[in-house]
């Protein structure tokens, strides 16, 4: 039986010196982290937070190896040709796990780690909180994306956030001023790490709160760190769960994990947050892929509503410009800058992946420590994708 993880079994951080945890945590947002520091944070399932248990379930879903085993492969990128060991060591890459039709192709590991290793989500769990909006409205607890948050959070009256529905806030497009950029000490990004850091319920979502309308709701995307904390509060309020307990429930506890995960929180016994700081496994982050391809139905029960994935993971217009962004997922392009594959990515900061072709039935997961935010891969991601789908036909 399933035994979700309350406010009592909510497990705190026991550094000894949570001054230099804080300090670590600020350096690697930053960028200024070094890399023996960095991945042994990485590794570390709380950083200076408390966290939230993502109970697995019944039997573990094994992943069969496949008959041929992909040893190397061509990386085509912008008119050059790479291997295999250019793209895990220019890109730093601690994990690597290629499956087609469900079967393992090619499964890596380096830099200290190994199966058992649970690593940093970073913004993957954007994607995973928002699948969580998909469930809760299969599940007739949320009316629809069109519906006001406020009809959910009617502490948000009155804020910027007022007149704002789901679909804004899943696109990104609430209008609410938001700055994310991680390596700015000034940044609402930043201002949030040291609230994260300073672990005082609902100090969040009162930062949220008081941010200022700077476009009309739908005319304008924006990416922010801040809108995903609201989809948390949103599942929080909409089903009287943790997230992590409904992710439990509704589809980690019954896809054949190997093991529990855990979920960052804004302080002890409160919300997660809800856009980074899931800490699982590699093969898990597949097996959620594997989810996500199987389009949202676990055995003979649709977890998710007809057609939402697709919905989820597609560009869309907003204003006068195509956005490659769907409800906190990136749609990926062939080379030909075709989405006929309805190819689709959960990404964080410093190369962590999750992509998911449902045409080829391919999924990638990676997880890295690059040296930077954003911006240090020397191998763009999205071109090993589009090469091992071809290796892999």
């Amino acid at each position: 039986m399933l035994t979700l993880h309350r406010d009592a079994e909510v497990r705190s951080r026991r550094a000894d010196e949570p001054q230099a945890a804080a300090s670590q945590a600020r350096d690697a947002y930053a960028g200024k982290l070094l890399p023996d520091a960095q991945l042994r944070l990485f590794r570390d399932t709380q950083w200076e937070f408390s966290t939230r248990t993502i109970a697995r379930g019944g039997p573990v879903h094994e992943l069969p190896r496949a008959d041929i085993q992909l040893q190397d492969l061509v990386v085509r990128s912008r008119g050059v040709e790479y291997d295999l060991p250019d793209y895990l060591s220019r890109n730093r890459v601690a994990g690597l796990l290629l499956m087609k039709r469900g079967r393992i192709a090619l499964e890596h590991y380096d830099l200290g780690t190994d199966a058992s290793t649970r690593w940093i989500s970073m913004s993957m769990a954007k994607s995973v909180s928002t699948t969580l909006i998909g469930a809760a409205i299969q599940d007739k607890l949320i009316g629809g994306v069109d519906d006001q948050l406020t009809r959910y959070l009617p502490e948000l009256r009155g804020s910027s956030y007022d007149g704002v529905s789901i679909r804004h806030l899943l696109q990104m497009t609430s209008g609410v001023h938001w700055d994310d950029t991680h390596t700015d000490p000034s940044s609402e990004r930043r201002r949030m790490l040291e609230l994260q850091i300073a672990q005082q319920p609902g100090a969040i979502m009162k930062f949220l709160a008081s941010q200022p309308r700077v476009s009309a709701p739908g005319s304008v995307w924006n990416y922010s760190t801040g809108e995903t904390h609201v989809v948390g509060a949103l599942v929080r309020a909409a089903t009287g769960m943790w997230c992590a307990d409904y992710l439990s429930q509704k589809i980690w506890s019954r896809i054949g994990m190997e093991q529990d995960a855990t979920w960052w929180l804004e302080a002890p016994g409160g919300l997660e947050v809800a856009g980074s700081g899931i800490n699982a496994t590699l093969r898990d982050y597949a097996r959620f892929g594997l989810f996500m391809a199987s389009g949202g139905v676990i055995g003979n029960e649709r977890v998710l509503p007809e057609n939402w994935i697709v919905e989820a993971t597609q560009p869309r217009q907003v204003g006068n410009a195509r956005v490659d962004y769907g409800y906190m997922w990136w749609p990926v392009a062939r080379p030909n800058g075709s989405f006929a594959d309805g190819a689709f990515s959960a990404r964080g900061i410093f190369g962590q992946y999750i992509y998911i072709n449902p045409r080829e039935q391919v999924i990638v997961a990676v997880l890295s420590s690059r040296s930077k935010p954003k911006g240090a891969e020397a191998i763009p991601d999205n071109d090993f994708f589009n090469s091992a789908v071809d290796a892999l036909k």
